[in-house]
């Protein structure tokens, strides 16, 4: 989508304002649950973290090689899960807690990353893979272009009669960083492939603990769940294994030889499904044939938080609805200029297949636009425009695009937790 036609989509011109104020308030899936069965914001918020921590434990059990190299990012999940435990007040969450200390969950993931990388030296690898992605791009890119932009200036004054030469030259100079990257990327998948089962296998009884806390986050989870009354159904979510009990599975895929399967929670044998709230019910019923086209869309907003990424690239988060906030989120980008970003979505978020965006209705969102926002020239941050889904709705991803950045305070309130 062009930068014009988001900054139409998204900001509301004057004509319009009238009508936009006129028209009745739809809420959202969580504000419809908050409200049908008297959640809390931080009972939300409570599941969303816990879920956080079963998917990076069962994701790091079953590809502990994909975190080999990776001392920030494991320090600052380690300081995630830790700040969250250290704010727990129920009784079955002190539980945990304990759980998570006798268990010793920190220490056997250092043990595990470090044995990954014992075997990734011995094989040649002595970095991340995506860091050595980021050199060898930079290492052939830029003499290449170098080396092109000497050519162009040397031959200016033919380069009518040379365009023939320069047009397949730019070609192959363009290739060849996409060919480095794929053979090092072929290389990589190959280390997987050949090490996963014998590392799983050697390694078996630490990542047997590893995977008996994370069913033990996710019966927890459940059992709160089932104590609110929440309907299971609508808690949807991936892990990289079917390891665990009390869940049902709604489908899965292998994306480059890595299983991930899409669950949600199995009721109690015998226990009848909590009904869904009428509203959401009939949300659910509507037929894409039976949805009227809006001419002025709802605005879902979702914030990542949690943040970690560095460079514009998020390695992971956590989605955070902020549609108590969409008045003051509509006028801050009333307030920006957008440009497309130079990154795909991929190159982006490279895990997003690991911890899939929902749509307010339950269903996995797919995106077709992704905008920086400049707003006021002193703060960038990202838009990712969702597709429509079949349920009629469209949501908004805004993100930070650095761990790091300072926020402006008349802003925290949006981008933070």
């Amino acid at each position: 989508m062009t930068e014009n036609t988001k900054s139409k989509d998204l900001k509301t011109e004057p004509s319009e304002k009238k009508d936009k104020e006129a028209e009745p308030v739809k809420k959202t899936q969580g504000q419809l649950l908050q409200e049908a069965l008297g959640l809390k914001p931080k009972d939300i918020q409570e599941i969303e973290k816990k879920l956080f921590i079963s998917r990076f434990l069962d994701y790091f059990s079953e590809e502990t090689l994909d975190f080999i190299y990776k001392d920030r990012s494991i320090e600052q999940y380690k300081n995630e899960i830790q700040n969250f435990l250290a704010t727990v007040d129920k009784e079955e969450d002190k539980l945990l807690k304990r759980n998570f200390e006798d268990k010793q969950i920190i220490e056997t993931i250092y043990q595990l990353k470090k044995k990954g990388e014992d075997i990734a030296l011995m094989q040649g690898f002595k970095q991340p893979v995506d860091k050595r992605l980021r050199k060898l791009s930079l290492i052939t890119t830029l003499p290449m272009f170098v080396i092109l932009l000497v050519l162009m200036t040397v031959f200016m004054g033919a380069m009518a009669e040379l365009i023939w030469v320069f047009i397949p030259l730019s070609c192959v100079l363009c290739m060849v960083p996409q060919l480095v990257r794929g053979a090092i990327l072929r290389k990589w998948y190959a280390f997987k492939e050949e090490n996963k089962n014998s590392f799983y296998s050697e390694n078996r009884e630490e990542i047997m603990i590893l995977k008996t806390f994370t069913g033990e986050v996710l019966n927890n989870i459940r059992s709160g769940l089932l104590d609110m009354k929440v309907p299971l159904q609508l808690i949807k979510f991936v892990l990289h294994s079917r390891d665990y009990e009390n869940l049902k599975l709604i489908n899965q895929r292998t994306v480059r030889g890595s299983a991930q399967y899409f669950f949600s929670f199995e009721y109690p044998e015998g226990m009848e499904p909590f009904p869904i709230p009428e509203l959401l019910l009939q949300q659910f019923k509507q037929l894409p044939s039976e949805i009227k086209k809006k001419t002025k869309p709802e605005k879902n907003f979702i914030v990542l938080t949690e943040l970690i990424g560095k460079n514009g690239v998020l390695s992971n988060f956590v989605p955070s609805l902020k549609s108590a906030l969409a008045d003051k989120i509509n006028n801050l980008l009333n307030s920006c200029d957008f440009a497309e970003a130079p990154k795909n979505l991929n190159e982006i978020m490279p895990n997003l297949e690991n911890t899939p965006i929902f749509c307010v209705c339950g269903e996995v969102a797919e995106f077709n636009s992704i905008q920086i926002c400049n707003w006021k020239n002193q703060f960038k941050f990202y838009l990712f425009e969702g597709q429509e889904c079949k349920c009629g709705e469209k949501i908004y991803i805004l993100s930070l695009m650095d761990e790091d950045v300072d926020i402006p305070e008349e802003l925290k309130d949006i981008f933070s937790s």
